[in-house]
Order: structure tokens, then sequence, then C-alpha cells
């Protein structure tokens, strides 16, 4: 994801012409009922920042609700950063205080999906646990590039195994966890008063909470999920998107996805462009071709030119002739005139802002 996070936080990267990554799982907040939100990051957080502001676009800047920009600090101990998903809850500790829950809700910002926390709750108070884990079922053959729980017949977890060889089971962690906040808060305090070890969730947390015995158990997820850390994942659930088959239904307005919403101008299609089985956000103007593909907001795409299967980001202008196959072009990025990118072996990536085949005498 490197050419597209120099110089923004992953969770605010584009996806699906109208959104960021992060607003999946602010939209799931929102429609879950909760309050109060904590958003945490350390790298290129200025887009991020801008994009979240208050939370007025989800809902969230009630009276008593909110989204809190948790900034990243070195902290007393040694002037560490964020060391890992537990070590920045460790250095929010006052934070979470102030909202003093009794269960704390943790989520990644680079998934794209729809879910109730609230039932995951529930069952979190049903089995009395001190943590409760999603988990979703995967093709066996892809198990082993997870953390992996291992339940019994009620399950609970009795095993935590990270990315095995030869995994036992296919629940795969979402890297979605409910803790009794008081507890972990205990665990979290006692770890960093001794060894300064208690650093991930994963590696550190499950396993340690397994140990003591504690009442750790899954919440099954059967829905669509992807994590898009990657470039390949990130294009597949841009295609995914577009696809009537599958079952992120964004239309759904019983679980309204969100955003901060830009202005744009209607699009201007010439009486040349050609666009089949694709999204077409406000502001474009296409001369060219497109197929099975998502322009985001004013996006330019010239005479002559072809993209198929690809993710054009905000403010992307393509130039003309330019042939461009599974691809992603990121924000504001110029793709100049007769420049062909071809992803059929690896998906062709243009960076952020990242200008490509443009001559210093070209318009």
């Amino acid at each position: 994801m490197g050419k597209l996070t120099k110089n923004i936080a992953k969770p605010a990267v584009p996806f699906g012409g109208r959104y960021r990554i992060i607003d999946f799982t602010l939209s799931n907040c929102a429609n879950s009922g909760i309050k109060n939100v904590g958003v945490v990051t350390q790298y290129q957080p200025l887009a991020l920042n801008n994009h979240v502001d208050n939370g007025t676009s989800w809902g969230l800047d009630g009276i008593n609700s909110g989204v809190t920009i948790l900034q990243p600090y070195a902290g007393s101990e040694g002037g560490k950063w964020f060391e890992g998903t537990a070590h920045a809850i460790y250095q929010n500790i006052a934070y979470i205080d102030e909202m003093n829950p009794e269960y704390l809700l943790v989520l990644s910002g680079d998934h794209i999906y729809k879910m109730d926390y609230e039932e995951m709750l529930e069952t979190h108070k049903a089995n009395e646990a001190s943590l409760t884990v999603a988990v979703l079922e995967v093709p066996e053959k892809e198990a082993s590039r997870f953390g992996i729980m291992n339940t019994d017949e009620n399950d609970r977890i009795i095993e935590f195994e990270e990315k095995p060889e030869n995994p036992k089971s296919n629940l795969a962690s979402m890297g979605i966890y409910i803790f009794d906040w008081s507890r972990l808060r205990e665990v979290l305090l006692s770890s960093y008063s001794k060894d300064d070890h208690m650093l991930d969730f994963g590696k550190h947390v499950i396993p340690s909470y397994l140990e003591s015995g504690e009442n750790v158990f899954v919440y099954r997820f059967d829905g669509y999920w992807k994590d898009v850390g990657t470039i390949d994942s990130l294009w597949e659930a841009n295609m995914e998107f577009i696809n009537p088959e599958m079952n992120l239904n964004i239309r759904d307005k019983s679980w309204r996805v969100y955003s901060r919403n830009t202005i744009s101008p209607p699009n201007f299609l010439t009486d040349t462009a050609s666009v089949t089985d694709s999204l077409i956000v406000d502001g474009c103007y296409v001369a060219g071709s497109i197929k099975n593909s998502i322009l985001s907001n004013d996006v330019q795409v010239k005479e002559g030119s072809q993209i198929t299967d690809s993710f054009i980001m905000p403010g992307a202008s393509i130039g003309r002739n330019v042939s461009i196959h599974r691809a992603i072009i990121g924000e504001d990025a110029v793709v100049g005139d007769n420049t062909v990118i071809d992803g059929t072996e690896d998906i062709g990536v243009v960076g952020y802002s990242e200008v490509i085949g443009v001559t210093m005498d070209e318009d």
C-alpha cells in the first residue's frame, strides 16, 4: 500500500468512489448505537483527522456522543510511540477512563464490512465473557494467513494460533474485540509496571487471557468482510463493490454507510464516452471507454482512453489514448497521453499525486 499511503493513513484511503475505508467502521458504530469513538493513528493522521472531524457525517456529534482523534505521542515510559494495538490502548487509558465504560470495543480502521456490534455485545454478556473475539470462517487453504481461534463445543476459545502452518480450524480472527474494561485495564497496568511486553492483542493479550483461565469466547460473523490492507485486497474489494452478486448491499437503507460528502458538479459524458457495468461518481469528465470500473469524484478521462477492471481515486486525471487494465490510480494522480498500465500479472498502481507519462512540454 506504500504508493497509496505516502501522505495519508491507510484508513483514509478512498474506497468505492464515494467513501474512505474508515467510513465502514464508523458507520457500523453509528448503526450499532455506539456513541463515543476514539480514533488512534500515528502515521500521516492529517487527512484522516480532516475527514473524520468530530463525527458529524456519521451522526456521532451529539451532546453525549462524539468522535475523538487520539493523537500519537511519545509517552513518559522512555518516549515510546505506539508499538502495537494493546500498547495504543494503554497509552490512552486516561481517555477511556474519562468515558468510564463497562465494555471496550476495539476495531480496525482498514476493513470493509457491515456488522451490528450490539449483537456481538449481547453474545459477550450471555457468555459472561472477559473477552470476545469476532471470527469468520475462511477457506481452509487460506487459514494459515490468519490468527486462528480453536474452540470447544460452546465456542469458548481453548487455543490461539498465529498464522499456523497447519491450522486446526478455519475460525479466523477479524481483529474485532470486546473486553470487560476493568479487567483489561488491570492486565495492561500490571504488565507495564513490570516488563512492557503487553504490546499486541493477538500476540500477547489473547495468549495471556487464555493462560490465566479467563472466559474467552468467539462471536461468529457470516457476512461480507475484507481486510483491505494490501493492493490486491483493495482492488478485489472495489471490484466486488460493483458486483451485484456480492452481499455488501451499499443501498440498504436500514444500515447506511455514511461519509463526509464532497460537493461536485454533475458528470459530463461526451458523445464519444462509453460506460459499461461501472460506477461514475459526481464531477467526472469522461470522453473515453469505461468498463467494470469505478471513477471517483472529479476524475477526468480524455478522448480515446480505455479503462477496464480498475479503480480510479478522486481527482485523478487520465490523458488521451491511455490504456488502463486491472489497476488502481491514486488520488490526484496524473497519467499522461498514450500511457499503458497493464495489471494482468500484478495489479497496476499509480500512487497518491504521482505523475507518469507526462513530458515537460505536455499540457
